[in-house]
């Protein structure tokens, strides 16, 4: 994690691991507009705000409805647009 203005921000791998998704799913959503990333310095690297993945964690189903199901795949909630 790294902390930036106050703000907790989150590597792709720790993002993904948090959501319990690969790093192309994480992608997905941000290419989609569902999750915004921010880039670090010059590199390649990105960032994604602790609280944006919260909220989609927020997303899965209520305890008793459930619990055992993963958050759902892009495709399944992210529109495709070619």
């Amino acid at each position: 994690m790294i902390e930036i203005d106050g703000v907790e921000y989150l590597t792709a791998n720790e993002a993904a691991a948090l959501l319990g998704v690969k790093r192309e799913t994480l992608y997905a959503y941000a290419s989609r507009g569902r999750l915004r990333s921010y880039r670090r310095g010059i590199r390649r690297e990105r960032l994604y705000r602790r609280s944006d993945i919260e909220a989609l964690l927020r997303l899965q189903p209520a305890a008793g409805q459930g619990d055992d199901l993963p958050l759902p795949k892009a495709e399944s909630w992210i529109p495709f647009t070619s």
